[in-house]
């Protein structure tokens, strides 16, 4: 009866591991070309949750794109969905010069709660240069590192 008694403790405990954990990492695939070298579309990548923490520049984050905030917006930005960026610039720092005019403040620096994010190939990004500054409450977290892509053999 004890070794019952200890299988099942040890299974509720197992259970309940992995329900905090899950509270606190995620999963999340690439989707495209955006931050290409570092991560290409298939890879996946292990994210911390960061409920209220502003990240750090340089980070990589998930975030809630923030959606079509000007005319010309690409077809589907209006609904929300998760984008994998760098942050370049966080409260206090000067407005990067690639912000477009609509989204400069008077003070040119970044206001805080807001981050300026990029893709790593700037080419193919949908990032602040179009959308502007991202709200720090839109991050879903910071990348902790890659993991194996879903592609057989390829390392990320």
């Amino acid at each position: 009866m004890t070794t019952v008694l200890a299988g099942a403790c040890g299974l509720a405990l197992a259970v309940l591991a992995v329900v905090v954990l899950r509270r606190r990492v995620v999963v999340v695939s690439v989707n495209g070309p955006s931050m290409a070298p570092t991560l290409r579309h298939g890879d996946r990548v292990l994210v911390r949750r960061t409920p209220g923490e502003t990240p750090a520049r340089g980070d990589i984050v998930v975030v809630s794109e923030p959606g079509p905030c000007r005319p010309g917006a690409p077809a589907g930005a209006s609904d929300p969905s998760l984008v994998v960026k760098r942050v370049v610039a966080v409260a206090g720092d000067a407005e990067p010069a690639f912000l477009p005019d609509w989204a400069r403040r008077p003070e040119g620096v970044v206001r805080a709660g807001e981050l300026i994010v990029l893709g790593d190939n700037p080419e193919s990004s949908w990032d602040s240069r179009q959308f502007g500054a991202v709200r720090a409450e839109r991050v879903l977290g910071v990348v902790l590192r890659p993991l194996r892509s879903h592609q057989k053999g390829k390392r990320s």
